[in-house]
C-alpha cells in the first residue's frame, strides 16, 4: 500500500527547516548505505548526531503522533530518527532494496523496517529529475510530491532516486516498525478504519453497526498486533 499525506510540514515549516538544512554540513552519503547499495547510492546527507538532524527529526515526530492518517496507515511500534538527504545535479540512488532490519543509533533496539518513508523538503519546481520510482505489483509508480508532504510506502519494495538534472531534492526519509508486520493485513485495518472515519459523521454515535464495525476493527488489531 503506498499512501501520500499532504502538508505534514506547513510552508512556514519547510522554510524553516530549509534554512536550518542549507546551512547543514553535508557529507557523502554512500558511507550510510548497505553493502549491496554503496555502489548504487550517490547523494549528500547530515549526520545521524548532528545538532540540526536531532533537533529537526524530532520535530517530524512530533508532528506524526498528532496526525490521525499516519497513525492510521503505519500502526507504528518504533520508528528510526528521521535522517536527511539531498540530491545535486547528477546525483541519484539506483534500485534497491533497504535493509530489513536496522539498528536504531544511540541505542541497542533494532527495528524491523515494515515501512518508508520521504518527506519531501523541496517544491518540484525547484528541482528536475530526482522522482521516487517504487515498484509494485501494480507496475511503477513514480512521486514527487509538494514540499511538506510525505510518502509511505512498504519498505520491502525495490526502489530508486531518478537523477537530477537541475536543482537540488532536498528531504527527509525513515523507516517505521508496525505492531501489525504483515503488509495484506495492515492494508486491511486501514481500509477498515478509513470506512469507518467516513460513516461516522452520518450515525449517531450509539449506531449499533456502527459500534459493531469498530469492535471489529479493534478484534483485528488485538488479533494481529505485536507489542
Amino acid at each position: 500500500m503506498l499512501t501520500v499525506l499532504d502538508a505534514i510540514l506547513s510552508k512556514d515549516e519547510v522554510r524553516q527547516f530549509r534554512a536550518y538544512l542549507d546551512r547543514a554540513d553535508w557529507q557523502d552519503g554512500a558511507a550510510t548505505a548497505g553493502t549491496l547499495a554503496r555502489s548504487a547510492k550517490q547523494n549528500a546527507q547530515i549526520d545521524d548526531g548532528a545538532e540540526v538532524a536531532v533537533s529537526l527529526g524530532k520535530h517530524i515526530l512530533r508532528t506524526l503522533g498528532n496526525t490521525p492518517l499516519f497513525i492510521a496507515a503505519a500502526l507504528p511500534r518504533k520508528i528510526y530518527p528521521p535522517k536527511f538527504n539531498r540530491y545535486s545535479v547528477g546525483e541519484t540512488y539506483g534500485t534497491h532494496v533497504d535493509s530489513a532490519v536496522m539498528q536504531i543509533p544511540g541505542t541497542h533496539l533494532s527495528l524491523r523496517s515494515d515501512l518508508a518513508a520521504t518527506l519531501f523538503l523541496a517544491e518540484p519546481e525547484e528541482y528536475d529529475g530526482g522522482e521516487l520510482e517504487i515498484d509494485t505489483e501494480f507496475g511503477v509508480q513514480t512521486v514527487k510530491l509538494g514540499a511538506g508532504d510525505m510518502v509511505l510506502y512498504p519498505a520491502s519494495s525495490l526502489h530508486r532516486v531518478t537523477p537530477v538534472t537541475r536543482g537540488a531534492r532536498v528531504a527527509s526519509f525513515f523507516w517505521i516498525e508496525s505492531l501489525v508486520g504483515d503488509e495484506a493485513e495492515r492494508t486491511l485495518l486501514f481500509d477498515l478504519d478509513q470506512a469507518i472515519q467516513n460513516l461516522t459523521p452520518g450515525l449517531a454515535a450509539d449506531d449499533r453497526n456502527l459500534l459493531k464495525l469498530t469492535g471489529i476493527y479493534h478484534n483485528l488489531l488485538r488479533r494481529w498486533a505485536a507489542t
